[in-house]
Parts: structure tokens; sequence; C-alpha cells
């Protein structure tokens, strides 16, 4: 879009938020960019410069506006909807691959060679993977600066800069006050590995689907509904760390986060992002969906549906075949069990958060014969892990998406619904679509449209690319648990059967 001069120049002169992320405006006479929704009057067309990311804008020598701060901007929704190169390199560098492997690292991972990348990351996004992960660490540096009473040198380490000198000349450079003057500004709380932030997403936000979706399928040990918000365990590379979010005020999620290693900060935030979907354009989605007469009344009732995910892909997937042909009751006691009996305990435990979600590798060595689960999905179960473990199915941020539909295809007992719901929830395809569910028939004839599979998916061409956020509204109207945000008295303590009463259980 930053191609399109006029449009962008339309964009800045109404202060349209619905492109902050898509475009960034630099300002030739002030030397500053910002986000297209910026407070402050727009500049003279002549003088307005237009960028595809803020790295492109601050190689080019601009700063970020201390108004509006363009480098929180909700990120761009083309690369979670997209399977190329350049999408799959930017949910990775996102991803903080790159700080932890290199560039080298990132390419291997992608299996294209470092010129490769670096050709068409500078050719779409304006600016090459280095330049990229350098932007990221500087809006790290920044969250860390203002949320924490860190030490600067910490503070530098934990954002991934390599020395201190480099972490000062970053952050004057990007948002052209030192390290100390942006500490000034804020008002720093709370201890070491402890972090308190918002972060922001494009209105609108269903927000009662969501967060009721959350905590319907919470499984004990690993997730909770607790006090209104949503809390979990995270596996991160530096170690566990443990993650609370509530909707908030305005356009934010309110985030708490308490790390094992503040280097895993940039990686539990997008994996967060990642999870509430917050990434996601709900204004085009809801624009085409809402062409559909049978779908508009649901797109006016609840506009800004997101497609619900988990913050690790491997984690998603083995859930969703636990939950293969059974009920949503039988699905989480199937992975409570595995929790309780394999996932990783917390050396210290959090309200209800005692455990990890144990790795494929972690299942992969449990004895067959002591998993209670019919012989078939046991089979699959452990086919599945193997494979994960091994890296010959890829369901990360970065893979190809048909490459691991036809991966997990290949596994025996893996049916076709369920690498459907594997490719909507982990890979996060957003044209991800099955008709093998009851609920999703059942939705589909409430509102008038065909019920049978075939006719089904016929229709369903109308909804392309976003047929994984019809799916959401199809399963509500069918009445399918989880779209209201649970009550109070639903906390982690409760008993399931009131659990269950509350936010529909599943």
């Amino acid at each position: 879009m930053h191609e399109d001069a006029e449009r962008c120049i339309r964009a800045v002169q109404s202060k349209d938020a619905r492109f902050d992320g898509w475009f960034f405006i630099a300002v030739l006479t002030t030397r500053i960019y910002c986000r297209p929704s910026c407070p402050v009057s727009p500049p003279k067309p002549k003088n307005m410069r237009f960028y595809p990311s803020a790295a492109a804008a601050q190689q080019a020598g601009f700063r970020a506006c201390k108004r509006c701060r363009p480098d929180a901007t909700p990120g761009s929704p083309k690369w979670n909807e997209r399977a190329d190169l350049v999408a799959r390199a930017m949910r990775l560098i996102k991803d903080g691959v790159v700080d932890r492997v290199g560039v080298p690292g990132l390419a291997a991972q992608l299996g294209y060679s470092t010129r490769q990348i670096e050709r068409q990351l500078r050719a779409e996004v304006g600016a090459g993977p280095l330049a990229l992960a350098r932007a990221q660490r500087a809006q790290a540096a920044r969250l860390l600066i203002e949320t924490s009473a860190l030490p600067m040198a910490d503070v530098a380490f934990a954002a991934g800069f390599s020395s201190v000198r480099s972490f000062n000349d970053t952050v004057q450079a990007v948002f052209a006050m030192s390290p100390t003057e942006l500490r000034k500004r804020s008002h720093p709380a709370g201890v070491a590995g402890t972090l308190a932030l918002r972060m922001p997403f494009r209105a609108p936000l269903c927000a009662d689907s969501l967060f009721g979706h959350l905590a319907a399928t919470v499984v004990s040990g690993t997730e909770e509904w607790r006090s209104g918000a949503y809390r979990r365990t995270l596996r991160l590379p530096g170690g566990p760390g443990v993650v609370e979010l509530r909707p908030g005020a305005s356009a934010f999620i309110e985030c708490r986060l308490i790390l094992t290693d503040l280097r895993d900060l940039t990686t539990a935030i997008n994996r967060c992002r990642w999870m509430l979907d917050l990434d996601a354009d709900p204004i085009a989605v809801d624009e085409l969906l809402g062409e559909d007469p049978a779908l508009a009344p649901s797109i006016r009732k609840h506009p800004g549906r997101r497609v619900p995910h988990l913050v690790d892909g491997e984690e998603f997937a083995i859930r969703a075949l636990l939950g293969q042909q059974a009920s949503a009751g039988t699905a989480r006691g199937r992975a409570e069990w595995l929790v309780a009996a394999h996932g990783p305990s917390l050396a210290a435990p959090d309200g209800g958060l005692s455990r990890l979600f144990p790795s494929p590798a972690e299942i992969a060595e449990v004895d067959p014969a002591t998993i209670p689960l019919p012989d078939r999905l046991r089979a699959a179960l452990l086919r599945l892990a193997e494979a994960l473990a091994a890296g010959s199915i890829d369901v990360s941020s970065g893979s190809d998406w048909q490459r691991a539909r036809a991966g997990l295809a290949a596994v025996p007992g893996i049916l076709p619904d369920t690498v459907e719901r594997i490719a909507m929830g982990a890979l996060g395809d957003p044209d991800a679509f099955t008709t093998a569910d009851p609920g999703v028939r059942t939705g589909a004839a409430e509102l008038g449209l065909p019920s049978t599979e075939a006719e089904l998916t016929r229709h369903a061409t109308l909804w392309r690319p976003w047929r994984a956020y019809a799916l959401q509204h199809l399963w509500s109207t069918a009445d399918r648990p989880g779209d209201t945000v649970p009550t109070p008295m639903c906390d982690a303590g409760a008993d399931r059967s009131s659990t269950a009463a509350c936010s529909g259980g599943r």
C-alpha cells in the first residue's frame, strides 16, 4: 500500500486508524515518522514519504514520533494472511529467531539462502532481516525501560543488544532520547522478571467470544481463568514464563508477564498476540463476510471476531488430535491427564498454574501402555509427537502451510477435519475450513445455508480468503459453548460444573 501515495495521503489526512501498521508516514522537514492516525496536524503532501515498515523508516534516518509511538502499532495483518517466503520470514523474525540464531539460522529454517531472504525482504518490506530485528529490539528496549526498574545494562542485554553502547546508540537514533530520558517520562514499577504492558489491536474486537473460548477450553495446571483474566504458562527459549491477559479499555489488551529470562520478552509478546489474533484486519474480514446475506446479521451483532490460537503450534496440534471425534469435555480431560502425568513442573507455581504443556519430545517418550486412549488415537498421538520432535512436520509460525498439511495428512489416524483445525489454529491459515464438524453444519442450517458438506463447501468459496473467520460465526450460531466471558465466580478453584454453567463448558 505504501506505493499508492494518493491513498496514503487520504488516510493520513483523515487520521484513519485502520491503516496503522499497513504503512508509516515520514516527514522530510522534521525527520520524524508516524502512524497514519497520528493526532498532530498532517504535513504538506510534498513533505510526506511512505514506508512499509518501521524498520524501513528508521533505516532511512527517521526517528519515531513521541506522540503516536508508531513503533508500537499492531503488526501488518498481511504477514498472517500469507504463506510465501516474506510472510514466513516476518513471522519468524517477530518470534525472535534472528536474535537467537542469526540470519543464517533464519535462512536454514526457511530453506532459502541468506541472499534470497535479504533480497525479497528489502523488495517488499524495505529493510533486511537485521534491520527488522533491530527495530524489534528497540521496541523491546522501550518496553523494558518504561515498564520495569531494571538497570539499563540489564535492559540492553534483555532486549537483545550485544553491548550497552549499541543499545544507547539505537535508542537515541530511534526515539531521539537517551534511555535515561525515556525512563524519566514513565513511571516504572514492579520487580525484575515481572512486566505489565498493553497490547494494541485493530478495532473492533469481539472480546467476549475470544476470551470466552479461552476460558471454556482451559486445561488445568497449564491454564486458568481467574478474576476476569486468562492465565497460562509459557514454554520460552530462555525458560518458563507465565502470562495474564484481560480485555482492557479502548484498543488494548492488558498483559502481565512473568519471565525467567527477560530476553524472551519479544517472543512472549509475539506469541500472545498470535494467540489472540491481534494483528488481524477485522474491517476487511467483516466487509467480505458481510456481503453474504446469511452471515450479515451475525457480523453486525458480533463484529471483529478473531480466530483463537495457542501460544505454541505444537501444543495446538496435540490438543486438536486429542479432541478428534470426541466431546469437548473428553478432549479437555485427555489434555489434563497428559499435563498432570507428563508436563514439567514449574519451580514456583503461580495460582493454579503449576506445569508446562509437555513437548512433543516428552510425549514421544511416554510408555504407550500407560496412555489411556483408544488404540488408534494412541498410535496417532505418538506418531505425531515423534514427527514434531524430529522436525519432519513443522507447525511453527514460519511453516509452509501446504507442506505442513501434507505431513499431517500422512500420519495414520489423523482425520482431514483435524488437519484443517490445526491449519487454522496452529499454522494460522485464515482460509482453513472444514465441514466435518456437526456444529458447523448445524450453524449453517440455522442461518439458512446449505447443510450438506458438499453444498456448504461450494457456498464457502464466497468467503475466501476468510473461511476460518466464517467458521467462528457458524460455531457461534450453533450455540457452541464459550461465546461469552465467564462471570467472576468462574475463577480457578470452582468445580467443573459451575465453570461449565458460567462459560458454557466445552
